[in-house]
């Protein structure tokens, strides 16, 4: 599967993923309304609308960009209702050709995390027959279990040709209490960078491994000694946008050929129509503002190349 982020990638000339985070705040008023006439003020109609704001966005933005990243968190809020929505949009998008990457951040060890990695990217037995559960092609995981927690994980990509995206130096404000602390000199994150580049070692596709790693856009510096520690991990970044990050941030992320990470941007494209610069569209064409934050993104990072 990363052979196939490379190349859409590289295809549609766009190193980007549209976040799909959905909160009802984002949602213009005349979904919502049509979402509640037909299952009432109850979790069933929240997820119809967050389905229906969804299915929207991905049928506006699907031909300009390779993946899409789904944040189970704002589906899991609405309880199952919630999750038959998560589901519904993973579907959905791969019908549309785009790349699924789970952003689930799990983190676990034994059965837990052989379920946890089963669920989301494998198949599940059940007497005589076989099922893919939640079915991405990629999920995010939190590594602080050590190898216990993420080596179930790369036994399934190995199986079923998916990938992960570790996470090393997250973009939030706080990520500096542990993730900055020293051991032997050294910041925790340089060491868990290491063990991912060792990790991916083992799990290759052609250039680059199926084993990814989470870096903030809001740490270039960080992200510039990072990309050394691990060049054959592809970057997924946060942090773009709304979150500060700007694409001369990005630049230590990419290799020379403009390849070996993508750059996230959640309610910057999806709540676009919020937003004094995209006002025009007004929540009736809330879609097209993504669209259009969708290409200004892709301009913006490219002209860093």
């Amino acid at each position: 599967m990363i052979n196939k982020l490379v190349e859409q990638i590289q295809k549609k000339k766009a190193p980007v993923v549209v976040g799909l985070d959905p909160m009802l705040a984002y949602i213009p008023e005349e979904i919502q309304k049509a979402a509640f006439a037909e299952y009432g003020e109850t979790l069933e109609g929240a997820a119809e609308a967050v389905w229906q704001f969804n299915k929207a966005i991905v049928d506006a933005v699907y031909d300009l960009i390779p993946a899409v990243k789904p944040q189970i968190a704002m589906y899991e809020q609405f309880g199952i209702p919630g999750l038959v929505a998560f589901q519904r949009t993973v579907d959905y998008c791969r019908e549309k050709g785009l790349i699924v990457i789970g952003d689930i951040k799990r983190g676990d060890i034994g059965s837990t995390s052989a379920a946890y990695a089963a669920g989301h990217l494998g198949k599940v037995t059940v007497g005589s027959k076989s099922y893919a559960g939640f079915n991405e092609d990629f999920a995010t995981v939190n590594p602080y279990l050590g190898s216990d927690g993420v080596k179930p994980f790369i036994d399934v990509c190995r199986e079923e040709k998916k990938g992960i995206f570790v996470l090393v130096k997250t973009s939030n404000p706080s990520s500096g209490e542990f993730q900055d602390q020293k051991i032997d000199g050294r910041p925790l994150y340089e060491l868990v960078g290491q063990q991912v580049d060792k990790w991916g070692r083992d799990c290759m596709g052609d250039d680059y491994s199926y084993v990814g790693c989470v870096v903030g856009a809001t740490y270039p510096e960080m992200g510039k000694i990072l990309r050394k520690i691990m060049p054959k991990a592809y970057i997924l970044v946060p942090g773009y946008g709304a979150q500060g990050g700007t694409a001369e941030d990005l630049k230590p992320y990419f290799n020379e050929d403009g390849l070996g990470a993508i750059v996230n941007s959640s309610r910057g494209i999806i709540a676009a129509w919020k937003n004094e610069k995209y006002a025009e569209f007004g929540g009736a064409r809330f879609a097209d503002a993504s669209r259009k934050a969708v290409c200004d993104m892709i301009a913006d990072i490219n002209s860093i190349f």
